[in-house]
């Protein structure tokens, strides 16, 4: 039988709730309402869904703060969550990425628009179908297993942090636009603005930690790879010495 996605919709207005939940039902997903952070968790608890769809402007708990803590948590930290929001200025964008969401949808949005962006995170969710073991010094990636280990270490990255490091290692040392990492990464990215690679290669940074060096900004060209973590000053001078 062909798994049908779970779609946790967290979502506080009833007739945006329930009209969300019967466009998925049509689309082939099984949705699942909550209408409040309570209701959210208590359905987490019970069974982990493929995406989250989280509402921005919550009772109690707002959206960012219920991103955040998903996102600290072992048990719910891989699962995509797509913020939807009335909020559409940038900096708003940005603070919703930034607290851990994969994507944003501004409402008022189409029921297109709104299934081709969950099956996006989903498709970036998914293991990269090629089982190859990739390797630039230090950092060792391999795609069968989803592990990645920095100098024997393992480390954790989520789906989509996962899935920009392994096309950066297979190409080192090239320089990559935002707009190819878009295309080559996230695939349909109609939807995606440039803004988002930033923020993802920033969290990308921050799982790889000592390693992070090795991901460069190349100022008005994008992002490279390189096998060469900078050593820190202090470092480099005592080296000499």
């Amino acid at each position: 039988m062909k798994h049908l996605p779970r779609v946790l919709i967290v979502e506080d207005e009833p007739a945006i709730a329930e009209l969300i939940q019967v466009n998925l039902k049509h689309g082939g997903f099984i949705p699942v309402l909550a209408y409040d952070s309570v209701a959210a968790q208590r359905e987490l608890d019970a069974m982990l869904p493929d995406v989250i769809l989280l509402d921005w402007m919550l009772p109690g708990q707002s959206g960012l703060s219920l991103a955040r803590h998903w996102r600290k948590q072992e048990r719910t930290r891989s699962i995509p969550i797509l913020m939807l929001t009335a909020r559409g200025d940038e900096p708003d964008k940005v603070a919703g990425l930034d607290a851990g969401a994969d994507d944003y949808i501004t409402k008022p949005f189409s029921t297109q628009e709104l299934l081709a962006r969950i099956r996006a995170v989903l498709r970036r969710r998914a293991p990269e179908s090629q089982g190859d073991s990739v390797t630039v010094g230090a950092l060792v990636l391999d795609a069968a297993t989803h592990r990645i280990a920095w100098q024997g270490q393992d480390l954790k990255l989520g789906p989509t942090e996962f899935k920009l490091l392994h096309y950066l290692m297979k190409h080192p040392e090239r320089v990559h636009s935002r707009s190819s990492l878009l295309d080559k990464v996230w695939g349909d990215h109609v939807f995606i603005e440039e803004r988002t690679v930033d923020v993802h290669v920033k969290r990308l940074r921050e799982a790889l930690g000592a390693a992070g060096a090795m991901v460069e900004t190349v100022r008005g060209a994008g992002y490279r790879l390189t096998g060469v973590v900078a050593k820190p000053p202090a470092a480099a001078a005592s080296a000499g010495s």
